[in-house]
C-alpha cells in the first residue's frame, strides 16, 4: 500500500484540476485559483512522499506529467478562453481575429505537454532544469486571469498583450533558459537566497494586490532566473 501513496496523491492532483476546468467553463475565476492552488499542493506532497518512501518509479514519473498537463496546462487554459470569449470589449477589432484569437489559449497545455515529454527524456535535467516550470507557468496564467476579469470589460490593447504573452510563455515553457529550483534543502542563507528573494516578494507583491499579485511574482522569478543563471541542484518539472 505504501507504494501507492505518491500515485493517489498525483491522482488528486489531476482530479483537483479537473474541478478547476468545471470553475473555469461556470465563469468562477476564485474557484479556479483555488483548485489549481490544491492541485499544486498535491503535485508538491506527491513528490516529497515518493522521496520520504522511497517509492519511486517509472508509472508515477509519468503520473505525474499527465495530472501537471491537466492542472496545470488544460485548466488555466480553460480560464484564459473564458476571459478573453468573454470579457473584452472589441467593436473595433475584425470580427476573425476577436473570433479565433481565444482558441490561442489552448497553445498553453500544448506547450506544457511538449515541455514535460522533454523534461522525462531530457538526462541533463536530473540535476538541473531549463525553460520555465509547468505549474509556475499555470500558476501565473491563472492569477491574470483572476486579476483581469474583475477589470472588465477590458479592451484592445490588453486583447493583444494577452495574445503575446500566450506566445512568450509557451516559447518559455521550451526554452534553454536555466532556471532556479524553488526547494531550499538546507536551513541557511547561504546558497538559498534568490528563494528567499522571491519569498519576500511573494509576500510583498500578495499583501498589495491579492492573488492578482501571484502573476508579478512568477515574472520576477523569471527575471531573477534570467540574471542570476548559475544554478546548483535544481529538480522541478
Amino acid at each position: 500500500m505504501r507504494k501507492h501513496i505518491p500515485n493517489i496523491l498525483t491522482l488528486l492532483n489531476l482530479f483537483s484540476g479537473c474541478i478547476a476546468i468545471t470553475m473555469a467553463f461556470k465563469h468562477n475565476f476564485e474557484g479556479v485559483v483555488i483548485w489549481v492552488a490544491i492541485a499544486a499542493l498535491f503535485d508538491f506532497f506527491d513528490g516529497m512522499a515518493a522521496r520520504l518512501l522511497k517509492a519511486y518509479s517509472p508509472l508515477g514519473k509519468e503520473l505525474d506529467s499527465l495530472a501537471d498537463v491537466l492542472s496545470f496546462g488544460v485548466a488555466p487554459s480553460a480560464a484564459l478562453y473564458i476571459l478573453m470569449n468573454n470579457y473584452f470589449l472589441l467593436n473595433g477589432m475584425p470580427l476573425i481575429v476577436s473570433r479565433f484569437a481565444p482558441y490561442l489559449a489552448f497553445l498553453i497545455p500544448m506547450f506544457a505537454a511538449y515541455r514535460l515529454a522533454k523534461f522525462n527524456i531530457d538526462e541533463r535535467q536530473t540535476t538541473s532544469f531549463f525553460g520555465l516550470p509547468t505549474p509556475a507557468n499555470g500558476l501565473f496564467w491563472i492569477s491574470y486571469c483572476y486579476g483581469l476579469h474583475k477589470l472588465a470589460p477590458l479592451n484592445e490593447p490588453i486583447f493583444y498583450l494577452t495574445i503575446m504573452l500566450i506566445f512568450l510563455f509557451s516559447w518559455l515553457m521550451i526554452s534553454e533558459i536555466p532556471m532556479f529550483s524553488l526547494k531550499i534543502k538546507k536551513i541557511t542563507l547561504k546558497g538559498n537566497e534568490r528563494q528567499l528573494i522571491l519569498a519576500a516578494i511573494f509576500i510583498i507583491f500578495v499583501a498589495f494586490w491579492g492573488i492578482s499579485g501571484i502573476a508579478g511574482v512568477i515574472a520576477a522569478y523569471i527575471i531573477i532566473s534570467i540574471f542570476t543563471p548559475n544554478i546548483s541542484n535544481p529538480s522541478v518539472k
